[in-house]
């Protein structure tokens, strides 16, 4: 933490204070602030009182696409996973636009490690990097595994008709965020639409799970100490989290995340043994993986071309964001080439 308790672009630690005060108990009184991760989803910061941390979160500065940014859904998740066998931080409180001017979640920070960049991955061991992998491919398994009902979620989305409404508003938030016409994005559009299938069943989905959205044991990576980033979470078809995870795995994805991200390493496990271990620890057929894939490369097209939106704006904190629209054209040309099994 820096020592003259500047305050980071998006948060008013004064009103924070005021709202600690009452909301969170044995609060110190004076918050210091640094930012984790910015610009490309919601604004992660590490806040302290001098004896304990927290992590909040908050939508990008001029955000676009609001259903990709709901915190009120991300905190109710995360408190809702809290006694189940999904890791997850500690949920402490919700604080409403009134604080900041934006809904804001805060949970307890969770010592550990996360892999944000290709360099940090391949730090690792072979065998550490398959043990991570299939790890995190098993932690998705138990997520998919809850009981909605059970842990108090069962309104948490309408799982019939998930995929239909996925590929509209994907679509939709293209339109919002768009800053070129792009025919391979209208093509992939299309071909979902008329391929899309009846949901292979219905769980809690993460909306965006990737090695980089969960916090590891540093001594064992195998283990997953808690997921994050569930601001896109709701009930709907688990292998659309599936689909997106392996996605992820495509070098055409790592503009996004500045040219290192460690889940398009050629060091993990092939996205066919990871859609394999998770057939097996989930006993889900795999059998229209095609059409998940086809998705998971809409939606991350559509998400890359709203982080290069807000970049043209001046609207990203951080660095790296100059490339990541170049990206978007070869995701959606991906999308296609998944999808193609079915032509």
């Amino acid at each position: 933490m820096t020592a003259d308790r500047s305050t980071p672009d998006g948060l008013d630690l004064p009103a924070l204070e005021a709202f600690f005060a009452g909301h969170v108990p044995g609060f110190g009184g004076t918050l210091r602030a640094e930012l984790l991760q910015g610009g490309r989803s919601n604004l992660t910061y590490l806040l302290s009182d001098g004896r304990r941390r927290w992590v909040l979160r908050r939508p990008p500065l001029g955000g676009l696409t609001p259903s990709a940014h709901d915190m009120g859904r991300e905190y109710r998740v995360v408190a809702a996973l809290g006694n189940s066998d999904v890791p997850v931080a500690r949920a402490v409180a919700f604080a409403e636009a009134d604080v900041l001017g934006v809904p804001c979640s805060i949970v307890e920070y969770v010592e550990g490690s996360v892999l944000r960049t290709t360099g940090q991955l391949h730090a690792l061991s072979d065998p550490d990097i398959a043990r991570c992998a299939y790890g995190l491919v098993d932690a998705l398994a138990r997520l998919h595994a809850v009981d909605p009902v059970a842990v108090g979620l069962g309104d948490f989305g309408r799982p019939e008709g998930y995929l239909g409404r996925q590929v509209r508003r994907w679509r939709d938030q293209w339109e919002r965020v768009r800053t070129r016409s792009l025919g391979d994005i209208e093509r992939l559009h299309a071909r979902l639409a008329d391929l899309c299938p009846q949901e292979s069943g219905a769980s809690i989905v993460h909306g965006d799970f990737r090695i980089d959205n969960a916090i590891l044991d540093p001594g064992d990576p195998g283990r997953v100490l808690a997921i994050v980033d569930w601001e896109m979470a709701t009930l709907g078809d688990p292998l659309a989290d599936l689909g997106l995870h392996l996605v992820y795995a495509d070098p055409a994805f790592a503009p996004v995340l500045a040219g290192s991200a460690p889940s398009t390493s050629d060091r993990l496990p092939p996205v066919e043994e990871l859609a394999q271990r998770y057939a097996e620890v989930a006993g889900r057929d795999l059998g229209r993986l095609d059409f998940y894939l086809g998705l998971g490369y809409f939606k991350i097209a559509v998400i890359a071309e709203g982080i290069h939106a807000r970049f043209q704006q001046g609207l990203t904190r951080g660095s790296g964001f100059e490339r990541v629209g170049e990206a978007v054209a070869p995701l959606a040309a991906a999308g296609l080439r998944a999808l193609a099994t079915n032509s």
